[in-house]
């Protein structure tokens, strides 16, 4: 495809499918439930398209999927389907075909690797992982083939799915579609495994994915389709999870009487946890507030964002979520007056941490674009458009 600047955000995007499918900006505006105005602004770039509800509407309103919205024809330098994400779409082809060609390898082996690549991701290793996860996908299918230790197995085969495949492929800027395939294998997975803590784990997973994709209802179905008791601090933490995962949907589809209650529960469960790791999930009190940062994100509440940001220690966490914490919080920033240079020093402790998190992150790439629209020739204008460049936006 040829090179069009006119297509590397999301409102330009929009812009590019709107005249494709020759609707008005009257008539798509009206559809989704926005001004004729605020739609033309996304359009331009002054206005960043920043949560998935309103990509979502824009998305129906256009009758594609929202992840026609979110991609584009020239991604960041190194952005999109790599080698090495080519090498772990093979592996899931080959898996999904039984043919995973792989080693049979002793699962106290297989558990410890899957460990490691999960241990990595969260310290943002992201080229170690798209190195060692291949290989990893196919001896863990070629020794739960083999018939040995299989329960075991297949436990081990939730967690790299959902928090080494899953979660690594969406920060590289895979497909949906590829994403979607590691979380059907972790589903299928932790059925055929059947304990409630598996279960639970896969549930995140694919609720995670479909809220991505922009189907709510599947996602939330997802959820309410499991039941983690919490009898150890370990299922606290991951219920905790899927906790915060249902408030997220609520958010992302405009249910705000829904969003609070599972923060709350979230919050008495991380009362009793502290700070935890359990299934690489980060959770804690200082992690809940990094989703109820995004949560206030979803909803447009900006001052609230940044209020919760600013009482946080994200020290205290991975750097993956310390990562995703400088992001919200400048993106959070960039729609306050006055804050936009704080803003720009916000999102670059995001991209030092972890470069894809800005670069390949469609939601933090147009509120870039937003600040570059308005950004002075001074530092700070200088380091955003570094950014700008390394994200793959025209400078």
């Amino acid at each position: 495809m040829d090179v069009d600047d006119d297509a590397r955000t999301i409102g330009r995007r929009l812009r590019q499918i709107r005249y494709a499918r020759n609707k008005s900006l009257r008539v798509i505006a009206g559809l989704a439930g926005i001004s004729k105005a605020h739609l033309s602004r996304l359009e331009r770039g002054e206005v960043a398209l920043d949560s998935r509800a309103q990509t979502v509407a824009l998305a129906n309103a256009l009758q594609v999927a929202p992840s026609e919205l979110t991609r584009f024809s020239v991604p960041a330098p190194g952005n999109g389907e790599g080698e090495a994400v080519k090498a772990v779409r093979r592996a899931l082809v080959a898996v999904t075909r039984d043919d995973p060609a792989g080693q049979v390898v002793p699962v106290d082996v297989l558990r410890t690797r899957v460990a490691a690549l999960v241990a990595a991701k969260q310290a943002c290793e992201h080229d170690r992982v798209g190195r060692d996860l291949p290989e990893l996908i196919r001896d863990l299918h070629t020794s739960m083939a083999a018939g040995r230790d299989v329960e075991e197995l297949l436990a081990v085969a939730v967690m790299l799915h959902v928090q080494g495949t899953q979660s690594w492929l969406g920060r590289m800027g895979a497909s949906p579609d590829l994403c979607w395939q590691a979380a059907v294998l972790a589903r299928h997975a932790a059925r055929e495994h059947g304990g409630s803590e598996v279960l639970g784990l896969a549930a995140f997973g694919a609720a995670n994915g479909l809220l991505d994709a922009g189907d709510f209802d599947t996602a939330l179905a997802e959820l309410d389709a499991v039941t983690v008791p919490t009898i150890t601090g370990e299922a606290e933490q991951l219920d905790g999870m899927l906790a915060l995962s249902r408030s997220l949907v609520a958010a992302a589809d405009r249910r705000p009487e829904d969003v609070e209650a599972p923060l709350d529960y979230a919050e008495e469960l991380a009362a009793r946890t502290g700070e935890g790791n359990a299934y690489g999930l980060a959770f804690g009190p200082t992690n809940i507030g990094v989703w109820r940062i995004g949560i206030s994100l979803e909803t447009h509440d900006h001052a609230h964002a940044v209020s919760v940001a600013e009482g946080l220690r994200p020290e205290l966490l991975p750097a993956i979520r310390q990562a995703v914490y400088w992001a919200h919080y400048g993106r959070a920033l960039a729609r306050l007056r006055g804050r936009q240079d704080d803003a720009v020093r916000a999102l670059r402790r995001a991209e030092r941490i972890s470069p894809a998190r800005v670069q390949r992150n469609p939601f933090t790439r147009d509120v870039i674009a937003e600040l570059l629209s308005r950004s002075r020739r001074d530092a700070v204008g200088r380091e955003l458009w570094g950014m700008a460049y390394r994200a793959g936006l025209p400078v």
